[in-house]
């Protein structure tokens, strides 16, 4: 197949899944062509049947603000028409979809469309009473719907009152790449004295909860020497060292920034931590579950469904610190017990998310929306 991927490049799971989404399509010998205003994340090197078009924006002075939906429609059709794509796949539906439906107006119903849904463009930006009306429209009118979980299938059903039928395909990881492997220098340079190391990583928005994640490690770190590994960053971090400063932990806590690559860092941490808000999947949990670390989280969205409560770690309430912080210790103090819940976290990524799999249920869609099996929005 033909596909043109569009999503936002930025750091982040939706960007995350569509660029891994990308490179498996492309290895399996379909041509992908990524459309978005600058190279999406893990796309840094040449890939085979993988090619980038930048959308460019107008800078015409009259336009106080950028004109990204239209720009990012007419390269959709540049590229739909001279590459003869059979359909666009596009992440984050705001304002994507609405780009893609008007792309396939323009080529007069010549391409099929596949959105799909990776939770705050439902959750939230979709949510904001000025787009109701056209998130419907855009997602009713796309010719494929995926989501990454349940609970968000049935939240956009809910929230839109729509009647079409969207496909739960979840996130993926590739268990060849995401394993545990011996990293004893940088453990030895997180964790000079053998202390446990406790991680989490994410844009640091307010939902993602980062303050409750130093708050849980100052609990734990009454009770068992170890380090906290930030990784990632965004608007919160400042506010998170400016805690740590506060609670007398900062010497304790190692802010790493972005990484692109995790695993090392992955393959030294001992709990991976996610309290947040809101979570429509969680891949930074699914991720930290290849590689052996049991998840501490929150019982929101999504992350029942990834996260076995008492088999692969432990989920309780937002904002249940205490709670979250007795789990961790619990697993930091129970060596036979932490061994367990490693290896049942690594088997439940590899046998329900491994890539494989949830790249078949992609093709499978594709070819559903091309031939038209899916039944329409009533």
């Amino acid at each position: 197949m033909n596909i043109g991927i569009t999503c936002y490049p930025t750091y982040g799971g939706s960007g995350v899944v569509a660029a891994e989404l990308g490179k498996a399509l492309a290895h399996r010998g379909h041509r992908i062509h990524f459309i978005s205003y600058a190279m999406p994340m893990r796309l840094e090197s040449f890939v085979e049947n993988i090619s980038f078009h930048e959308v460019e924006m107008s800078s015409y002075p009259l336009f106080e603000f950028p004109l990204y939906t239209p720009s990012v429609t007419s390269k959709m059709v540049e590229v739909a028409r001279f590459h003869k794509l059979d359909l666009l796949h596009v992440h984050y539906a705001v304002p994507h979809a609405i780009s893609a439906y008007l792309a396939k107006q323009i080529l007069k119903n010549e391409i099929k469309i596949v959105t799909t849904l990776h939770g705050t463009d439902i959750t939230l930006v979709g949510l904001e009473p000025s787009f109701l009306q056209l998130m419907k429209f855009s997602i009713e009118q796309s010719d494929g719907v995926t989501a990454v979980s349940r609970f968000l299938r049935e939240k956009t059903l809910t929230n839109y009152g729509i009647r079409k039928e969207i496909d739960v395909i979840p996130n993926f990881i590739d268990p060849e790449k995401y394993k545990r492997i011996p990293s004893p220098n940088l453990q030895c340079t997180l964790a000079p004295h053998d202390e446990r190391i406790l991680m989490h990583t994410s844009n640091f928005r307010a939902v993602k909860r980062v303050d409750d994640v130093v708050r849980i490690f100052h609990r734990v770190l009454e009770k068992v020497p170890s380090k906290l590994v930030l990784i990632g960053d965004g608007p919160e971090r400042s506010n998170c060292e400016k805690l740590c400063r506060e609670l007398g932990i900062f010497d304790a806590v190692k802010f790493v920034g972005k990484q692109t690559e995790i695993v090392d860092l992955l393959s030294v941490a001992d709990v991976f931590l996610m309290p947040s808000q809101s979570e429509s999947f969680g891949l930074s949990a699914l991720e930290a579950m290849a590689c052996e670390v049991p998840v501490v989280s929150s019982s929101v969205g999504g992350l029942p469904e990834l996260v076995a409560h008492g088999e692969t770690g432990f989920i309780a309430e937002i904002g249940d610190v205490e709670r979250m912080a007795r789990y961790t210790i619990d697993l930091l103090t129970n060596a036979p017990k932490h061994k367990q819940f490693a290896a049942a976290a690594r088997k439940r990524a590899v046998d329900l998310f491994a890539m494989d799999k949830i790249v078949d249920l992609y093709e499978a869609h594709y070819r559903d929306v091309i031939e038209e099996k899916l039944i329409p929005a009533n």
